[in-house]
């Protein structure tokens, strides 16, 4: 009986003490470790690909968000606003009621296939959006010009990305609203255009909210 009572106490105290070190290795040690060594190397990366401007966080370049007027009366949503380069439309699984920035929760695809109607509506109500919101006087646009990330979500909802098709369709009409010459405009929208990963991989994009800070920078907003 003592004999079996000893060595349960013996077995009792071999596990907790691996308890012990395990969590000391591994939910101490392991994490400390390894997040030394990412903000040693890659600092930036580590903390969210974080983008400042004035000083302060605005956001990262890796998640897109929207660029909207504050709802009018009556209205759950506000328009765009059409002084700033937009976004490719948002969508995804579930809707976000605390960061109003963003009307996402849980990134992901809507899944619909490509005869879906509800997809179908929405992209043509995208396309007319496009071509209204970004015709100026004496330059229309084309319906047949309008590509395809203009009226279509990514897989994630959360692209931070346009394509250079999208952006300069949107150059005109960001000129005029903020009063500034088409081909500095134009200039801006190339200096922010990223290439091919390795030259291949991927397509040549615009990163949004680079894109608009800069912008603001440029209109001294």
């Amino acid at each position: 009986m003592t004999s079996s009572v000893g060595n349960t106490g013996r077995l009792l105290w071999a596990g907790l003490r691996a308890l012990l070190l395990l969590t000391v290795v591994c939910g101490i040690v392991y994490p400390l470790v390894v997040t030394g060594i990412a903000q040693g190397l890659m600092p930036g990366r580590a903390n969210g690909s974080e983008v400042t401007a004035d000083g302060r966080v605005v956001g990262s370049e890796l998640i897109g968000q929207r660029y909207d007027l504050p709802p009018q009366d009556g209205r759950e949503t506000g328009a765009p606003d059409l002084r700033w380069f937009q976004p490719r439309p948002s969508d995804g699984l579930s809707t976000n009621t605390v960061n109003t920035q963003y009307q996402l929760l849980v990134s992901g695809a809507t899944n619909l296939a490509g005869d879906n109607p509800r997809l179908i509506d929405s992209v043509t109500a995208a396309k007319a959006a496009v071509v209204r919101e970004n015709s100026v006087p004496g330059h229309p646009v084309d319906p047949d010009d309008v590509p395809a990330d203009a009226v279509t979500s990514s897989g994630s909802g959360l692209d931070p990305d346009i394509s250079p098709d999208y952006a300069e369709i949107q150059i005109r009409r960001v000129a005029e609203k903020n009063h500034l010459p088409v081909d500095r405009v134009s200039k801006l929208v190339d200096e922010h255009t990223s290439g091919r990963i390795l030259g291949f991989i991927g397509e040549p994009r615009v990163n949004v909210l680079r894109l608009n800070i800069a912008l603001r920078k440029l209109v001294g907003g």
